[in-house]
């Protein structure tokens, strides 16, 4: 590949071990909608797709293999493949300034960025990031869940922290032409998905606390497996009583990295003691349920599904969202309100849910020293009814008559 990959103003950063990308595609009007005119310029395995239309004032420069060279899968053992960082092929960059708008990003060989050590991210936080997942179809088609939410999803995240963001269709076409572009790594079906993370971070560099003067958007990929090591089996969680993810006015509604951050000391020292994560309270009544430290929470009782409202401290999730939508076509009542310690403690069932762990079911519940214990050691009736059929739908198993998932082969 690297004898005869160029992309158009792009030279691959020379790496010690070469890595090969996909095959050719024939629906390469995937990578650009229809309303934008796009320039294709034929480079050996590669074409180059430079978008025209001026009056957005937005170019996308990406790369996508042409030829009909055979694809050559990673050397991955799919079978036991976990939840962690592995390098692959390519990833995504495109920069702009403040008070502007992005435009020209481009596929890279992936590697180490470099970052002023006074650039806004660095010194003040100032950045988010998103997760969603591409999925391998028996057929070889590749299969996008609800991109434009995570798009959406970062534009409320940027207004709050003071920083452009990427359109909803750069976006989506960012995340194709990055997946395509690794497709290699993409797990065969059943074995896991690969793993989409897009960044938008100050990286110019600022001394005194301000926005920072410059802004990259950033996305690269990795295979995974399941988030937590039991898979589709009971976790054990314990709840917080003394620290806090969020409080109200604060950053938890939108996915800034400094939320992550502050989970850390509670989730190490809940693992410490074998519990699996932490359920944060709310920080003022501390008897409310937020969050666990990266999922959202459902608790079950009967024929009702009920998980926190959002109200500023709670992150609406992708996959929270999807849940309760396939919770109400399946006939459950889903209800969006303040759930108390009490009726999780009173649920049949408890389950958290999240891009990384689509649904994870909670076996027990440890608060104040007291455990509860849910649905014997199995997974519960409806945690294993919600799963199955987000996830077949999400793996491309079952009709897709939400209109969630995209197509890009």
């Amino acid at each position: 590949m690297e004898s005869g990959a160029v992309f158009a103003g792009l030279h691959p950063t020379p790496i010690s071990q070469p890595h090969l990308l996909g095959p050719a595609r024939s629906a390469i009007k995937l990578l650009s909608p229809p309303s934008l005119p796009l320039q294709v310029q034929k480079q050996s395995r590669f074409a180059s797709f430079v978008n025209q239309n001026n009056s957005i004032g937005k170019s996308l420069r990406v790369a996508s293999p042409t030829s009909n060279v055979a694809l050559e899968q990673a050397d991955i053992d799919w079978d036991n493949l976990g939840f962690g960082f592995m390098p692959t092929d390519y990833m995504y960059t495109m920069k702009c300034s403040q008070e502007e708008t992005f435009s020209k990003g481009e596929l890279q060989r992936f590697g180490n960025i470099e970052l002023s050590p006074s650039s806004g991210i660095l010194n003040y936080g100032q950045g988010l990031f998103e997760g969603l997942k591409a999925y391998r179809k028996h057929d070889g088609n590749i299969l996008l869940f609800r991109p434009e939410e995570n798009a959406m999803r970062l534009r409320v995240g940027a207004e709050r922290m003071c920083m452009p963001a990427p359109t909803v269709e750069q976006f989506v076409e960012a995340v194709k032409a990055t997946v395509l572009a690794n497709e290699r790594w993409i797990p065969p079906p059943g074995k896991g998905s690969l793993y989409i993370r897009p960044l938008l971070m100050g990286s110019g560099a600022v001394l005194g606390l301000a926005p920072a003067p410059e802004y990259t958007f950033l996305i690269y990929v990795s295979p995974v497996g399941n988030y937590f090591k039991e898979g589709l089996a009971p976790i054990n969680l314990i709840v917080e009583t003394e620290m806090h993810r969020a409080t109200p006015g604060g950053t938890g509604g939108v996915k800034t990295i400094g939320n992550y951050a502050a989970v850390l000391r509670a989730q190490c020292a809940a693992k410490a003691k074998g519990f699996s994560d932490v359920l944060y309270l709310d920080s003022i009544h501390k008897k409310y349920l937020e969050e666990v430290s990266s999922c959202n929470v459902f608790v079950v009782k009967d024929n009702v599904i009920l998980t926190p409202a959002i109200k500023g401290t709670i992150l609406p999730g992708i996959t929270r969202k999807s849940i309760i939508d396939v919770a109400l076509s399946l006939g459950f009542k889903a209800e969006e309100r303040l759930v108390t310690v009490d009726d999780l403690l009173d649920a049949d069932e408890v389950f958290c849910t999240g891009t990384a762990v689509v649904i994870s079911p909670v076996g027990s519940i440890t608060y104040l020293g007291k455990r509860v214990t849910y649905g014997g050691d199995g997974v519960g009736r409806v945690s294993q009814l919600l799963y199955t059929t987000l996830t077949s739908l999400q793996m491309g198993l079952t009709e897709d008559k939400m209109g969630w998932t995209v197509q890009l082969k």
